[in-house]
């Protein structure tokens, strides 16, 4: 078990996780070429491996894979970068044991880089830093280690040096073992050591110093060897930092170019040196037999089963589902119990995945990362032999903060497509569909627009359906806003039974406060018009409001009067009656001032506070009036009432004014009555589109 290791690779967008997976696997043995993210040979890294995710260079899924460096087994999941992606991350860091931060030498700590960060102290991730990209134009690991340490708030120090930077990057000096490194061949795969060369020594030795006084800050038997000025061996510094990092209180920054294949080995070195194995990681299961109690599990193969399922992927055979097995073992034809649903399943197959490959195994024991098919369950459902009833806590899952209304180009399609949506939302907790029961649209909810974009695409390419792409329907109302009369009178006489009904009565706004949207008062004295056709009237006048004639949609709070009317004595029937009211609701209903309301959204945004003039400046250009501003540490949040209408694409405004950093909630509050230039504006377009039908 102590030469297991489960890490995840997470990252901004751009600091070259992928290209650093791809060299872990190159020169673990696992591919034998190495292939760039934007390569001209047109393969693309081995972890993308959907075709979209080539297409556009940029990682959607995580995606797991295995590999074997000087005895050890590690299991690799390369993680995304983008905000929109953050469920992947999520689900990745839930069950590994460790991880590698990223960390671009020109960019520094970037907003993603902070969020990730947070995923990681969330699910309490011991990790190393690597500092990516030294060949670059403007490289400063230095400034990126300080702004880790500012903006991060981490414990850290360098455990290399570079030898040189931007183009003249030859190789690493280690300062445990004071060693110097140099990577040559065709693809870097020969590490050669050599002595620190003797320029360099002054520098070597102050970051040496550093590192064991950071590091004996933290470790209390590496503080006493240095507090008696006693020489530190390189063995007693590995085991204070491994000792350090386990317990979260240190974290040790690597450096290298994974591009141009310097410095990749010494940091797998360092994942076996420094990162925890399964067994050094404290994992709680909840009991469900007694009331949600924390257990601590084992995490050894002989005891009962636990796995849970993080990840499920619709492959060519069915879905596909990721465990990780934190206790027990789990073989081929076993039968497993899914604790979340009660249901016992057979194991029909097991495997080990490597990017969109597959390898059979026979069974796989606590510690491992496998999948296996034919399992219908749901992401974050735990898995037992029946003997326990364990549960592992799920996982955080944020709410979708921007909507899209999505169709079908073609009616014979529909199949296909809910087909995909329902595959989708299974996959990906934070991509929801709904069906909004005024318009009738499908609208699809999730993380962002490339987070929708991606899917639409997907739908496009794996289910071959064209879709419409449109901003959701914002749900308007109407009312009235003075009493007007009417009068009217329906006749119709054109052979055989003709038709006769007039109504007269007043419709006035409801006084604000009372619950209805709807009344509907019978005043009539006496019999103008016969008891028996009063609810046909009341059904005409209801039918009327369903559209108002200003922009289509319901009428609101209103209250409608009838006081007189007159019948005929074979002409009139319900029908007569009902097409009455109905038109005698359109004759007053422009007398009665009618206006548009909007569905206003209480928002609430939380930004660092130097974005604040800019962000609030934005929110007045949308119309938004701020009802609430509050600090909280460097944070500032603000709570405004925003017209839904004006919200649409603010994912993307927020991430864009705040470097990616602003969040924002948003919940319906009410509705509105809109401006009299919107609801021009609003008329106008109705008209329009009237006129084109």
């Amino acid at each position: 078990m102590d030469r297991m290791r489960n890490i995840g690779i997470s990252a901004h967008i751009d600091s070259g996780k992928t290209t650093l997976t791809e060299r872990v696997l190159y020169y673990t043995g696992r591919i034998h070429e190495i292939h760039e993210v934007r390569g001209r040979d047109g393969v693309g890294a081995k972890m993308d491996s959907m075709d979209l995710e080539r297409e556009k260079g940029i990682t959607i899924q995580s995606a797991a894979t295995y590999c074997t460096w000087k005895g050890y087994q590690v299991n690799i999941i390369d993680t995304p970068g983008h905000v929109d992606f953050t469920i992947e991350v999520e689900r990745a860091l839930r069950v590994l044991d460790g991880a590698i931060l990223v960390l671009c030498s020109v960019g520094g700590v970037q907003s993603q880089s902070i969020t990730v960060d947070r995923q990681m102290r969330r699910y309490e991730i011991p990790r190393v830093a690597f500092i990516n990209k030294l060949d670059r134009m403007g490289a400063d690991p230095w400034k990126v280690l300080n702004q880790a340490r500012s903006k991060l708030r981490h414990h850290n120090a360098a455990v290399q040096v570079p030898i040189g930077l931007e183009e003249e990057f030859e190789g690493l000096v280690d300062l445990v073992e004071m060693k110097a490194y140099k990577f040559e061949g065709s693809s870097g795969q020969n590490v050669t050591a050599y002595d620190v060369p003797s320029n360099m020594a002054d520098l070597v030795n102050e970051k040496r110093r550093e590192l064991i006084e950071v590091v004996s800050e933290v470790d209390d038997q590496l503080a006493e060897a240095f507090l008696n000025d006693e020489p530190i061996t390189a063995n007693q510094l590995k085991a204070a930092i491994r000792r350090a990092t386990v317990a979260r209180k240190f974290i040790p920054v690597y450096m290298g170019s994974a591009f141009k294949n310097k410095g990749v080995q010494p940091l797998l070195d360092g994942v076996l040196d420094y990162l925890p194995c399964p067994l050094e990681v404290d994992n709680y299961a909840l009991d469900q037999n007694n009331s949600e109690e924390k257990v601590l599990l084992a995490g050894t193969p002989a005891e009962p089963l636990v796995a849970l399922a993080f990840k499920l992927e619709e492959g060519r055979f069915g879905q596909l589902t990721y465990l990780r097995i934190y206790d027990g073992v789990i073989r081929k034809g076993d039968f497993i119990y899914n604790v979340n649903t009660g249901k016992k399943i057979k194991v029909p197959r097991l495997v080990r995945m490597h990017s969109n490959e597959m390898e059979d195994i026979q069974e796989a024991h606590a510690g491992q990362i496998v999948a296996v098919f034919g399992v219908d369950c749901a992401s974050g459902d735990t898995f037992t032999d029946g003997t326990v009833k364990y549960t592992m806590t799920s996982m955080n899952v944020p709410e979708p903060v921007m909507s899209l209304a999505v169709s079908p180009i073609s009616k014979d399609s529909g199949g296909q497509f809910s087909k995909a949506l329902n595959r989708f939302q299974k996959e990906d907790p934070t991509f929801r569909v709904g069906l909004d029961p005024e318009s009738g649209q499908t609208i699809i909810s999730g993380m962002g627009e490339l987070h929708l974009d991606i899917y639409v695409e997907r739908i496009k390419r794996e289910y071959k359906v064209d879709a419409k792409v449109g901003k959701p329907r914002v749900n308007f109302r109407e009312t009235i806003t003075q009493r007007a009369e009417f009068d009217y009178l329906h006749k119709k006489q054109s052979g055989g039974q003709g038709q006769y009904g007039r109504v007269c009565g007043y419709v006035e706004p409801l006084p604000s406060g009372s619950g209805g949207k709807f009344e509907f008062d019978n005043m009539i004295i006496g019999q103008a018009i016969p008891s028996n056709f009063i609810p046909a009237i009341e059904k005409g006048f209801r039918e009327a409001c369903n559209s108002g004639s200003l922009i289509g949609h319901p009428v609101e709070n209103i209250r409608i009067v009838l006081t007189d009317g007159a019948s005929h004595q074979v002409d009139s029937s319900e029908l007569a009656f009902k097409l009455a009211a109905i038109y005698a609701f359109r004759q007053c209903y422009t007398a009665a001032k009618p206006v548009i309301l909007e569905p206003v959204m209480k928002v609430e945004l939380k930004f660092p506070t130097e974005f604040q003039g800019t962000v609030t400046g934005d929110m007045n250009k949308r119309k938004g009036i701020i009802v609430g501003n509050e600090q909280e540490g460097d944070d500032t949040i603000v709570v405004c009432h925003v017209p839904l209408n004006n919200m649409f694409g603010y994912a993307t405004a927020i991430r864009s004014v705040t470097q990616g950093k602003g969040e924002f909630t948003m919940e319906y509050l009410e509705h509105n009555i809109v401006s009299q230039d919107v609801q021009m504006q609003l008329v106008n377009s109705y008209k329009a589109a009237k006129g084109t039908e």
